[in-house]
């Protein structure tokens, strides 16, 4: 195996906090759904998907340097927060959660310098620069979200379409209309 035990069980416990992020996604995503807001909800669908893109790249990699997948259980992945009283509470929870994963990814790459594990170190780059553009993100729409206020979230939507959100929707997922 390539990388020590240390750091096969910190790439592990990643891959959970990377699914974890994902279902909190989702929630979001459902919830600005059902409050009619396509673009938020295709927005949050998309960052969704990447925590899942994140998590299979943590797995590929494992995998590559001959260590073992061990996911964590369910039970330790905590329940995602499913409402939501205000659009600002959304979108924070959401910056929180990029800045919690740039910490946990920062440890991990303090964990590849402990053990001289130039690999991994070099994997994780990509995660560095992956997180810096997500918090940055995060923060321009939460700043979006809080110019428009709460009565006026159809301004975020145009920011969302000038962006270029696709407003897929949880409701328009399978193709259905």
């Amino acid at each position: 195996m390539l990388i020590s035990e240390r750091m096969l069980g910190a790439l592990n416990e990643q891959i959970g906090h990377e699914y974890s992020a994902s279902l909190q996604y989702t929630a979001i995503a459902a919830y600005f759904d059902c409050e009619t807001l396509p673009l938020l909800s295709s927005h949050f669908f998309d960052q969704a998907e990447e925590e899942k893109e994140h998590a299979h790249k943590i797995i590929k990699f494992v995998l590559d340097t001959g260590g073992k997948v061990a996911i964590p259980a369910i039970p330790a992945i905590p329940a995602p927060q499913n409402t939501f009283q205000f659009t600002e509470e959304a979108v924070g929870l959401s910056l929180a959660q990029e800045k919690k994963v740039s910490a946990q990814i920062n440890a991990l790459v303090h964990i590849a310098k402990d053990e001289n594990d130039y690999t991994t170190e070099q994997f994780l780059q990509w995660f560095v620069q992956e997180q810096l553009e997500e918090v940055s993100s995060m923060e321009d729409l939460l700043s979006i979200v809080q110019r428009a206020g709460e009565g006026n979230l159809l301004r975020v939507e145009e920011y969302l379409a000038r962006k270029g959100g696709k407003g897929a929707g949880f409701k328009n997922l399978g193709g259905e209309d």
